[in-house]
């Protein structure tokens, strides 16, 4: 049977159960269940109200979306780029790109709901699509969910070969705009502001002389076209049973039939692929182009160096659509990463690696640091892996899994892995489990972490601007510090640490408030004051409550005499006055009164 053949069944048969907006709801239900009894038999029956709301003579108009939601975006490529580099080693160029382009597309949506002006009025407006890639492993997807986490828009992500065009087995790309709706919690026009990422793309790019799924990959292509460029999708799926069971639903609890819909023009879509084997389509049109009298003769490249020579031309040949290549006006291609790289992003701070492995055996109790020569070693091994960055989480596991399948069932709560570690995982493991050494195992993690707390304190003193402004925390080389123990006590990110210090420092001000409200005296934390009290929230695990009560016991009758005598009811405390209460309050004491 041909398939326009069975597109023509499948549509004479789906359209016997669509819902037609001026049916009556009885018929509508009717055909609901002959559906679900063709489907699944007797088993299944529809049950509904007896009483159906009347029909609303105003219901085929659309709803009314009332007061215009503005998205709040203001970061600067800069801004962007900054924050990219705590977690993306190399890239340089991509990075570039993305935030650049990203931010420039937002800020210029915000630009136009704000100012009522720009792209509503310009006709054929261009969106700044990208085609981004670059070998496997390399950090594509990585670096999209880190721009979506940071700008956060509604995002979505599905890989191109889960979809096909109308007709064929699979999904419906329209499902992508649905999804963002979702991940909007069902808010339309913050979903008609997100980003839909799509990775494998070269998966859908169809092979010249090839027919049969070849062009279930090219419809897939131009089933994206409109979307890419601007369309409205239709909330509702289509000859989708669920969605006319909702639609019957809706009806009887409002007794109005609306259409809801998405418009994709301010929709981002960044699509991105491996491309194993266009830099050969590359190669192929640059020796053609060489060839001849004057001719230069062209010099033997790497994939890396031939990507960056791609035109549309060698996407098209590659099997492409012209139309789809047109709608990613933006390319970003990625490095290869080396086996430095695979190093460097090993000591990141916040490389997922590394935090996901202490993550696992902290679930146990145990505290794990790893020496600079073991970082070393896992990226040498991973590079032989020639999977990119993926091969540092198989290295990692395949040298520690024998450790965290003992550890737990002994009584060992910390442990460092060294290149010996990694080279005689057993011999080593052994040595542990016999308890015979555990004084050279303690002092060894301790030279270890002292280490790597070090390192972690000097990346938080080059970055402390950026984290500062950012978290509106004021510098200073003590919270430096405190920042760095506490991440390196703690499984988190660099920005999270800041952040859990920052939340105890507005705790140390919410006392001062609580003070004045409740005492109607107005104490000043001075800063090595609030530095003293945020250790106690960290090192002793202390409470508001505790801290406020403390600081009546230690000097609300001090305080309150001098209040008495003097009028005076403001007082600084510094962390001399915290760590010695009395002799503060005697010589403020004397200086306020005789």
């Amino acid at each position: 049977m041909s398939t326009n053949t069975k597109d023509q069944d499948s549509e004479k048969k789906s359209a016997q159960y669509q819902i037609p907006l001026n049916q009556d709801p009885k018929k509508i239900e009717k055909e609901l269940g002959e559906f679900l009894n063709k489907k699944f038999g007797g088993n299944v029956k529809i049950i509904t109200p007896s009483v159906l709301p009347k029909r609303d003579s105003t219901s085929n108009r659309p709803a009314s979306k009332g007061k215009k939601q503005f998205i709040n975006f203001n970061i600067k490529p800069e801004e962007l780029i900054s924050y990219l580099d705590q977690y993306v080693v190399k890239q340089r160029k991509a990075k570039s790109i993305l935030s650049t382009k990203i931010c420039t597309h937002f800020n210029r949506i915000r630009h136009s709901q704000t100012t009522n002006e720009g792209m509503s009025k310009i006709t054929g407006n261009i969106k700044a699509n990208i085609l981004m890639f670059g070998p496997t492993g390399i950090g594509k997807t990585y670096l999209i969910k880190l721009i979506a986490k940071k700008i956060g828009v509604p995002f979505v992500k599905a890989d191109a070969t889960k979809f096909s065009e109308t007709g064929y087995v699979g999904g419906d790309v329209e499902d992508l705009i649905r999804d963002l709706v979702k991940e909007a919690n069902d808010d339309i026009e913050l979903a008609e502001c997100g980003i839909v990422y799509i990775d494998e793309i070269d998966k859908i790019a169809s092979s010249p002389n090839v027919i049969g799924s070849q062009v279930s990959k090219t419809g897939v292509q131009r089933a994206l076209l409109k979307p890419m460029e601007e369309t409205d999708v239709d909330l509702k799926v289509p000859h989708d049973p669920v969605s006319m069971m909702q639609e019957l639903e809706a009806y009887q609890r409002t007794g109005k039939r609306s259409k809801r819909s998405v418009n994709t023009a301010n929709i981002l879509f960044i699509v991105s692929g491996a491309f194993t084997e266009l830099s050969d389509v590359v190669k192929r049109r640059l020796t053609k182009q060489n060839i001849g009298f004057g001719s230069k003769l062209l010099k033997i490249q790497n994939s890396d160096e031939l990507l960056k020579q791609t035109k549309a031309q060698d996407l098209v040949k590659f099997g492409f659509e012209s139309e789809f290549i047109g709608r990613l006006p933006v390319r970003c291609i990625l490095d290869t990463l080396t086996e430095k790289d695979l190093y460097s992003i090993l000591k990141m701070p916040n490389n997922p690696v590394i935090l996901s492995k202490r993550l696992d055996f902290n679930a146990y109790g145990i505290e794990i640091v790893f020496t600079d020569n073991a970082l070393k070693t896992l990226a040498k091994k991973a590079f032989k892996e020639n999977t990119g960055a993926r091969g540092l989480v198989s290295v990692v596991e395949e040298a520690l899994l024998g450790f965290e399948e003992k550890l737990p069932s002994h009584n060992i709560s910390k442990f460092t892995i060294t290149e010996d570690v990694l080279n005689d995982p057993k011999a080593h493991l052994d040595d542990l489990l016999s308890n015979e050494n555990s004084v050279k195992w303690d002092e060894l993690y301790e030279q270890a972490f002292l280490h790597y707390k070090n390192y972690i304190l000097k990346y938080i003193k080059n970055n402390w601007k950026i984290l500062s402004i950012r978290h509106g925390l004021t510098i200073s080389a003590v919270r430096c510090n405190m920042v760095a123990l506490y991440f390196c006590n703690h499984v988190m990110e660099i920005e999270d640490a800041v952040k859990r210090i920052k939340t105890f420092h507005d705790s140390v001000k919410e006392i001062e408030v609580e003070v004045s409200k409740s005492y109607d005296l107005n104490i000043i934390f001075e800063e090595d004051a609030i530095d003293f009290v945020i250790e106690q929230f960290i090192n002793h695990n202390a409470t508001n409550e505790e801290i406020l009560s403390k600081i009546y016991d230690d000097f609300y009758d001090g305080f309150n005499l001098i209040r008495e005598k003097t009028g005076n009811s403001r007082f600084f405390i510094s962390k001399a006055a915290l760590t010695d209460h009395e002799t503060y309050l005697n010589n403020l004491i004397r200086k306020e009164i005789t």
